[in-house]
């Protein structure tokens, strides 16, 4: 296994040599294997080890065992605990997905402040069976299907290619010692159930299933390679990408005869999983959402659009002061008095200062909002209007500051100045606001 794995880096990871490597061990036989692997290739790496506190003393014994190894070996050691239970309840998320992103969070932050340049983790060839068989087992599309990758990122898995029979078998051969996890034992968890009952099976029915299996994945990954090229190509055709949000033209979209396929790779990153509600989005009346944690997906008309959630404080009013000449929050605005006004721009207006009462208001505009546009002098208009003539978007209405006067509207901010707050003949003192 040693030569085999030798040949497999100077094949597909020679940029390792040399590198900053962070090894991730558990204790386990996967991560020691792999431990013992680059020692006999002579890489210098650091190791890291999480410890969960999920298991007891034996947790603890699990943390013992690889320091000492470190130890022994002369290897640099980093070592966390996390209170995984109690993240889970607080994120109210399982186990598993805590422990997991507790751990990945902790390496990225290892290879930040360490200047690693690779992290390494132990997956093997049934681990990524496993997966193949979780995502089955739940629905997924093409990607799903292609297992663990081989590479992410930064994030390096050279025992992908590798079965856990092969793996153990060379460890019983060079007496590698390792831990062994009791809840590895349980079928609680439905990865065990599946390592211990399905893929059994499977292997009976085909001793060379790993070797099938294996070709399988590369042809999917081949496959999938063609889809996210294809996928590339009509995105830019489809989507317009804007500040924080994607617009898919429904237009465009719905002349393809396969744009289901186009949505689920376009918002799947995104953290979408309602695929049906998503596909029915696409002729749903205008308002309709759809959420993920993290993100929505508005139908506006002839679009689909995809923006995070609003983080904004929910705060109704923010007022300024006489005096003031800027504020931040929540729009960028100056404010200065002026004797010019022959500099006209879409982001500026010039008001007459003594019209104003203060403190005045910013708030977000309000259904029923009327005010004078400017240049019409004496008609009154919704602000509800206004935005149709604009032909804004839902997001777009949504994302409107209004700047008021005792309840009058000075400014639809960024689109139309009223007319009662204007300079005339007589104005004598003028004031510029800039967003």
């Amino acid at each position: 296994m040693l030569l085999k794995f030798q040949n497999h880096l100077s094949a597909s990871f020679p940029f390792l040599q040399g590198k900053k490597l962070l090894l991730a061990v558990s204790g386990g036989i996967d991560s020691m294997v792999l431990v013992h692997l680059f020692q006999q290739l002579n890489y210098h790496f650091v190791i890291a080890h999480c410890n969960f506190l999920l298991r007891g003393e034996e947790s603890d014994a699990d943390e013992v065992f690889v320091k000492a190894i470190c130890k022994q070996f002369k290897v640099p050691f980093h070592v966390i605990k996390f209170d995984t239970k109690t993240s889970a309840e607080e994120q109210k998320k399982s186990i598993q997905v805590t422990a997991r992103n507790l751990r990945y969070d902790w390496f990225s932050k290892l290879l930040e402040e360490n200047k690693f340049d690779f992290l390494l983790t132990a997956h093997q060839l049934d681990d990524s069976l496993e997966t193949f068989i979780i995502n089955l087992s739940r629905g997924t599309g093409l990607d799903g299907l292609t297992g663990i990758p081989m590479q992410n990122e930064n994030i390096i898995r050279p025992l992908l290619p590798f079965s856990r029979e092969e793996i153990a078998a060379y460890a019983k051969e060079n007496n590698i010692q390792w831990r062994e996890d009791s809840s590895n034992a349980s079928d609680t968890y439905l990865r065990n159930k599946i390592r211990h009952d399905i893929v059994p099976i499977l292997k009976e029915l085909n001793p060379s299933f790993l070797i099938s299996f294996q070709n399988t994945l590369d042809n999917l990954q081949q496959a999938q390679s063609l889809v996210d090229d294809a996928s590339r190509i009509v995105y830019r055709k489809v989507v317009e990408d804007l500040h924080l949000q994607k617009k898919i033209n429904l237009t465009e979209l719905m002349q393809l005869s396969n744009y289901r396929a186009y949505l689920y790779q376009w918002l799947q990153p995104f953290g979408f999983t309602a695929w049906e509600d998503i596909y029915d989005l696409v002729n749903a009346t205008s308002g309709k959402k759809i959420f993920s944690s993290d993100y929505v997906l508005l139908k506006d008309r002839t679009d689909l659009i995809v923006f995070p959630k609003n983080n904004e404080v929910q705060t109704t009013s923010y007022w300024i002061e006489k005096g003031v000449k800027e504020v931040k929050i929540p729009l960028n605005i100056n404010f200065c008095k002026v004797t010019d006004i022959s500099h006209q721009l879409s982001n500026t207006i010039f008001v007459d200062v003594d019209k104003l009462t203060y403190p005045l208001e910013i708030r977000k505009w309000k259904q029923g909002d009327l005010f004078h546009p400017f240049g019409m002098s004496g008609k009154s208009k919704k602000v509800s209007k206004l935005f149709k003539d604009e032909k804004l978007s839902l997001i777009e209405k949504e994302n409107i500051w209004i700047l008021c006067s005792d309840n009058q509207i000075v400014w639809v901010i960024g689109i139309r100045q009223d007319e009662r707050f204007k300079i005339n003949d007589v104005t004598k003192n003028i004031i510029q606001i800039k967003v």
